[in-house]
């Protein structure tokens, strides 16, 4: 069997396989006995390979160094020179500085001069080593932003250099590019029990930790009345609490109501005429402050207070009705929809679209122009104080999920199809 010898131009080292394996080495020197060659690890004063036919030495390729024993050991030699058997202690030369996009799979490789052993450590989750070749690194497209130092070391026999890679992981930069439409009896599903910290409560509203905001995009479509755009609460409309959010289509309206409360006892806020029109794009926040709502008769003024509407970034002034007093019960975790009150019909209409839906644990009213933006979509995981949960109704989701991009609380898109997904956005 041949013994191939060769540089490795990367590791700056020498290569090495025979019938006893393949293994990187430095500080090597050939000699020539009898017309025979051998080749002598100088740092360990052992002969790595003894005796060798000149013809039975080839490089990489199957080429011989030369065309008698003299000629290969002369070969040998000048790339063993060139490969750290003049005792220098290895330098790493590849670039310590790594810069990806989170989502990316790194590829990169070290290089150092002398080098013949390589050492890592503190190596990020998904990030490993190739099979054969230690000094290469693949993997990391799960990494989450931010900045990781793992080190590595390149070692010969005499001595080491260590330095630390800096691998940093910049944010995807934000796209929005996807809506969800809703028609029919087209509707979105969620596990209301996973939001229920925020939108849930019991009892008369206990103050900030009551608190709560909503804001999502809206494209409604339609001229019919009680379109429902989000619900939340319990599954017993004539008794238990619940947050609707409803659309109003008429020409003379094309307005939006909260209601807060049940069908018996509620709350009742109506925005103005043409406040949210039909078949354009307008944000739509909501905040509750988390302070009572029901139910004193001569305290609804202050029930009606407790909550602020805007429409793209400008509070609302409401006409506001109530039913025995507004609602001083339980909020219930059973049902959380868009585009249906609860188990009952009043579904969203004609192609109305939503994107963007977000909900904050605490009244974000003071933080209304950071939201709305002027009217720029951006993440929202980026403002001061994020949202507990963020869907982007269809960016980077996969029929017939939504996925929660801050929570776990993803939505399931019912009696609908992957082409309600569409490229329509603010």
């Amino acid at each position: 069997m041949s013994t191939t010898i060769y540089k490795d131009s990367s590791a700056n080292a020498i290569f090495i396989e025979d019938a006893n394996g393949a293994q990187f080495l430095n500080t090597l020197h050939a000699t020539v006995n009898n017309s025979l060659v051998s080749i002598t690890d100088t740092a360990k004063n052992f002969e790595l390979v003894s005796n060798l036919l000149h013809s039975d030495i080839v490089d990489e390729n199957g080429n011989l160094y030369g065309a008698d024993s003299v000629e290969v050991c002369d070969a040998l030699n000048v790339i063993f020179t060139a490969s750290g058997s003049t005792g220098q202690v290895p330098v790493i030369t590849s670039n310590t500085t790594i810069n990806v996009t989170q989502g990316d799979t790194i590829n990169y490789e070290l290089t150092a001069n002398y080098g013949v052993g390589y050492e890592w450590s503190g190596l990020p989750s998904g990030l490993v080593t190739v099979d054969g070749n230690i000094r290469k690194l693949v993997g990391g497209s799960s990494l989450a932003g931010g900045t990781y130092t793992p080190t590595v070391k390149a070692i010969n026999y005499f001595g080491e250099d260590s330095e630390t890679i800096t691998i940093n992981v910049a944010s995807p930069s934000f796209s929005d590019t996807k809506s969800v439409q809703f028609d029919n009896l087209d509707y979105l599903d969620g596990n209301a029990t996973l939001v229920d910290s925020i939108l849930g409560r019991s009892g008369n509203g206990s103050g900030s930790s009551d608190a709560w905001s909503i804001s999502m995009w809206i494209k409604p479509a339609g001229t019919e009345n009680n379109q429902t755009l989000f619900f939340y609460g319990g599954d017993d409309n004539n008794n238990e609490g619940r947050v609707w959010l409803r659309y109003f289509g008429t020409n003379s309206l094309q307005s939006l109501r909260l209601e807060y409360g049940s069908d018996n006892n509620y709350l009742r806020m109506l925005t103005p005429n043409l406040s949210f029109p039909r078949d354009q794009w307008t944000h739509l926040f909501v905040a509750y402050d988390g302070g009572t709502t029901g139910s004193a008769s001569g305290s609804v003024t202050d029930y009606y207070s407790r909550f602020k509407i805007y429409s793209n970034g400008v509070l609302q002034t409401t006409s506001n009705s109530n039913r025995n007093s507004g609602w001083n019960g339980d909020i219930k975790d059973e049902l959380m929809r868009v585009g249906r009150k609860g188990v009952s019909t009043f579904y969203m209409r004609g192609g109305g679209k939503v994107d963007e839906l977000a909900l904050w644990d605490g009244d974000q009213s003071a933080s209304i122009s950071d939201i709305y933006d002027n009217g720029d979509t951006h993440d929202l995981s980026l403002l001061s104080t994020p949202p507990g949960h963020w869907w982007r109704m269809g960016d980077g989701d996969t029929f017939p999920t939504l996925e929660d991009n801050i929570g776990s609380a993803d939505f399931t898109m019912n009696n609908m199809t992957v082409a309600d997904i569409v490229n329509d956005v603010p």
